[in-house]
């Protein structure tokens, strides 16, 4: 089981990036996924989720109307559209899942976490 991230870099205010996961060794059909971020020297931030099958997404009002949360099944892949970046958004952003998990609480204790990618939002 393996869930590699990429896409973070360095970025100016007011600008996007699409972070990408691909996840190795199950299918994502049947699992929650979410993108969880943790900024130097704070906790973790779960920001975004998105439920197995139903495919309801919920989002931290940190980033709510900004990021967006999506799948590709097909290629076992995460994203995280990120929009209208502001420097508060600079951090280590982490890929995860968890079999059949529900997103209501963005908790970020999920069973799969990948290695996480960084992004720096200079202003």
């Amino acid at each position: 089981v393996q869930l590699q991230a990429s896409g973070g870099g360095l970025v100016q205010s007011g600008g996007s990036l699409r972070l990408s996961c691909a996840v190795t060794g199950f299918s994502l059909e049947s699992y929650g996924i979410g993108w969880f971020r943790q900024a130097a020297g704070k906790g973790r931030e779960g920001i975004a989720c998105n439920e197995p099958r139903n495919l309801i997404s919920h989002y931290a009002d940190s980033v709510k109307g900004r990021f967006t949360i999506s799948r590709d099944n097909d290629r076992n892949t995460i994203y995280l559209q990120m929009n209208s970046l502001k420097p508060e958004d600079t951090a280590v952003y982490y890929c995860a899942t968890d079999f059949w998990r529900r997103c209501s609480s963005l908790a970020t204790d999920f069973a799969q976490v990948g290695q996480g990618t960084q992004v720096t939002v200079s202003s």
